[in-house]
């Protein structure tokens, strides 16, 4: 099988309800059948895991979404699924719980197999290589950056150009320009709120709103508009 992803900025836009923004990338993940999805709401936070699973099932009312929470086996939740679903929040609690229930393995093999995969923030930060370029406080230390692995680019959601009047710190550009300086050989796709990659085979495109920017070493950065082909990334 294909491997097929789907990568989201967000689950949300402003004014839109949950994952509505990107219904045309659900629908192009997922088609018309209904799927048994397993969520991993690892890097959920502030609110329970029986929450999120509740925001996400509303959102996807034609899915069965089991939380792998439930379950004293989360493995076997995600082995029985016919798609997976990976939630945002904090990247760091993410990585850490994967690692510590044994599944960046299994997720990779069946992503990579053909099993389709959905993340949105964090849950699109882990389709990369390694956390690196997330947004979010290490709240807690996991036992490895690594991540899936599913591209070869780094993500990086939410991505804002934003300076504020009188603000001394480093701004979310000058950032990612330093992660190129010392990963001059890694690409970081940088999504603004409403972009999403959709990633089939050999191929990877950007879609959605909003577009993107991409860093690369110490080449120019390269703004990025909905349709602009990634795939020498994928």
């Amino acid at each position: 099988m294909t491997r097929k992803h789907l990568l989201l900025s967000t689950s949300r836009t402003h004014g839109t309800g949950y994952l509505e923004h990107a219904q045309k990338g659900v629908d192009w993940l997922l088609g018309s059948r209904s799927h048994r999805i397993a969520f991993i709401p690892f890097a959920a936070v502030r609110f329970s895991y029986d929450e999120y699973e509740a925001m996400v099932a509303a959102g996807l009312p034609n899915h069965m979404v089991k939380s792998v929470h439930r379950s004293n086996d989360p493995a076997k939740v995600i082995e029985d699924a016919d798609a997976i679903l990976v939630g945002g929040g904090n990247t760091f609690k993410l990585v850490h719980d994967l690692h510590v229930f044994d599944l960046v393995s299994l997720v990779q093999d069946k992503a990579r197999s053909g099993t389709p995969y959905m993340g949105w923030s964090a849950g699109a930060n882990v389709a990369s290589p390694r956390l690196c370029t997330t947004n979010d406080m290490p709240i807690i230390e996991p036992a490895s950056f690594n991540a899936f692995g599913l591209i070869r680019a780094q993500i990086n959601p939410h991505y804002l150009d934003a300076h504020p009047d009188k603000h001394m710190g480093e701004t979310r550009d000058e950032r990612l320009q330093e992660f190129v300086v010392i990963n001059p050989e890694v690409p970081v796709v940088a999504m603004r709120e409403g972009a999403w990659l959709q990633v089939e085979g050999t191929s990877m495109v950007l879609c959605g709103s909003n577009g993107a920017r991409l860093y690369l070493g110490s080449e120019p950065v390269i703004e990025l508009e909905a349709g602009a082909d990634l795939s020498r990334f994928s």
